[in-house]
């Protein structure tokens, strides 16, 4: 059976951030994901998985939620993260 794009799992490993940087979300290779907001850092952790370019999220309280990468934009239920670009 051929893969669509849809299928394929987009890499979504790194650092997600804002445009203000109040919220910085960090995608662990491991599943697991730490969101700092503000001067709160790990204000949320919990796991993630992805399908395509969609991510469902449980945080370790149990609150779901989920986000979908549309054109290298995260879409984070109501926030809009970009992924940080590292310094050369």
């Amino acid at each position: 059976m051929d893969r669509t794009n849809e299928d394929v799992d987009v890499d979504v490993v790194g650092m997600w951030v804002t445009a203000d940087g109040h919220i910085r979300q960090e995608l662990l290779a491991n599943g697991r994901y730490d969101e700092a907001r503000g001067d709160r850092p790990s204000a949320y952790t919990g796991r993630y998985t992805v399908k395509g370019g969609h991510v469902d999220y449980v945080d370790d309280t149990g609150f779901t939620a989920t986000g979908d990468i549309r054109d290298g934009v995260l879409y984070h239920e109501h926030l809009v993260l970009h992924r940080e670009q590292k310094s050369p």
